[in-house]
């Protein structure tokens, strides 16, 4: 039989809510030394924060943690997995969507857990490497092409290759 991801999932996961500040979902990151915290009501996932979030939708922007809500920045569109399901399943899903982590709910869609890539690799016998080289391929920048990116270095950093 498959083993199941309420098997290998992590329980009692720490949760923020869409209201609470910025200030208060990066000290919890940094209390807890995650990068990634579900977004909940009670314990109904409405999506998820992470240190990139918070980095790239607010600091980047000049917003100040203590007046940003998690709302204003998180990802509401999340992955998730159902607690029932085989964590082979489940590990490609997360190489399909190149996520590390993902949010585990019931059938009721309650968090129950998070599972990643590292309780897969620590706590079962599969083999993470496929999925973990479909995570890590690089992605299409967002906002820029590479071309902008280049003309965006200053000159010193152009003549050596630096970033």
């Amino acid at each position: 039989m498959s083993t199941t991801i309420s098997e290998i999932m992590t329980r009692n996961v720490t949760v923020v809510a869409p209201d609470d500040d910025l200030q208060r979902a990066a000290q919890m990151m940094r209390d807890w030394n995650v990068g990634a915290l579900p977004v909940c009501d009670g314990r109904k996932l409405r999506g998820m924060i992470t240190d990139r979030d918070i980095t790239i939708r607010a600091t980047a922007d000049g917003r100040a943690p203590h007046d940003c809500r998690v709302a204003e920045v998180m990802s509401p569109e999340v992955r998730w997995c159902f607690e029932d399901q085989t964590v082979g399943e489940v590990l490609q899903e997360m190489g399909d969507e190149q996520v590390r982590r993902i949010p585990v709910v019931s059938r009721d869609m309650e968090l129950v857990g998070m599972v990643s890539l590292g309780d897969v690799a620590t706590r079962d016998n599969m083999n993470v490497d496929p999925t973990l080289e479909e995570i890590s391929a690089p992605g299409v920048p967002n906002k820029a092409s590479a071309d902008e990116m280049r003309l965006r270095r200053p000159p010193s950093d152009q003549a050596d290759g630096r970033f």
